[in-house]
């Protein structure tokens, strides 16, 4: 039986996400979705102030959902 694809990118951090902070990511992709002209770093930084995710999560969920809005 052949293993499934090995996820990589910024959804490699999904799992641990909704482990760590308790919620869904599709609930923090919606969350950054409702700040559209927010430049990426200031989106971070407010997920991160408000929402108390580390960096690397942070960043994680607005490549992720950026990429996916901008394709």
């Amino acid at each position: 039986m052949a293993d499934a694809p090995r996820v990589t990118g910024p959804a490699s951090y999904f799992p641990s996400i909704e482990k760590t902070y308790g919620r869904p990511v599709d609930e923090w992709l919606a969350l950054v979705d409702a700040r559209p002209t927010e430049p990426h770093g200031a989106t971070v930084a407010w997920l991160k102030s408000e929402h108390g995710l580390g960096h690397g999560h942070a960043n994680a969920l607005v490549a992720y959902a950026r990429g996916r809005r901008d394709s």
